[in-house]
């Protein structure tokens, strides 16, 4: 997510550091979003202080218009903060992979399933839509590229939908920023038990080259392991 801190500072820190941590970074990318923030949660508390004591009801609406206020900046600095992060990793090596490895709910990520000696490379998602292949690389060698991995996929997958998306700045491509919002919109056709089958089926799927080499986006969340069941 960074050039000054890395993934593995802001898991370490506290609540309150990561949050100094994160602002930072945020004024790293965009030096008007603090005074936004700030003076949008301010603007609302003020608004409700003078409405409130104009109306006599100061006892409500003041608290009312602080938990408001609060509010507006939480969400302004998640959108700013997310923004920063997308914009920090954007071109480099692995950002798509580090863009799904960050997605809620229950998705199994394999990073570089299939790539070549130009480094364009495609990752693999498997979740409650079907499966999604994203390529990153040239939109001209990553249309064989993506065309190969999806045969081989369908030969496992078998009726499952094989979603496809090339991210980058090229004609018929996605920003990074619009990939996450991307996924997260499709349709969900599987059941969570035809998920895990499928994911069992995918393992045989072995990647045919590893990751290009050189630094993953520091801000890139690496995949949680199973915890054991407890019995």
């Amino acid at each position: 997510m960074v050039d000054k801190y890395s993934s593995e500072d802001l898991n370490k820190a506290g609540r309150l550091k990561q949050i100094r941590m994160v602002a930072s970074l945020v004024n790293q990318q965009n030096r008007k979003a603090l005074p936004i923030i700030a003076g949008s949660a301010v603007g609302i508390i003020i608004v409700f202080v003078l409405i409130g004591l104009l109306t006599g009801t100061a006892g409500f609406l003041i608290p009312l218009g602080v938990l408001l206020g609060l509010l507006a900046a939480i969400i302004l600095f998640g959108r700013f903060a997310q923004r920063a992060q997308y914009s920090a990793i954007e071109g480099q090596p692995g950002a798509a992979a580090a863009i799904l490895q960050s997605m809620r709910g229950n998705w199994t990520v394999t990073p570089a399933v299939t790539a070549n000696k130009n480094m364009d490379v495609v990752h693999r998602a498997v979740g409650r839509p079907g499966v999604v292949l994203v390529g990153e690389g040239a939109p001209s060698r990553l249309t064989g590229l993506m065309a190969a991995e999806k045969k081989k996929t369908a030969r496992v997958a078998h009726d499952v939908p094989i979603f496809e998306f090339q991210v980058g700045n090229g004609e018929g491509q996605i920003p990074v920023s619009q990939l996450q919002r991307k996924v997260m919109r499709l349709p969900r056709n599987l059941r969570p038990a035809a998920v895990s089958d499928l994911n069992y089926r995918l393992k045989a799927l072995q990647p045919s080259l590893q990751m290009p080499k050189g630094p993953l986006p520091k801000g890139a969340r690496q995949p949680k392991m199973p915890r054991p069941k407890v019995r």
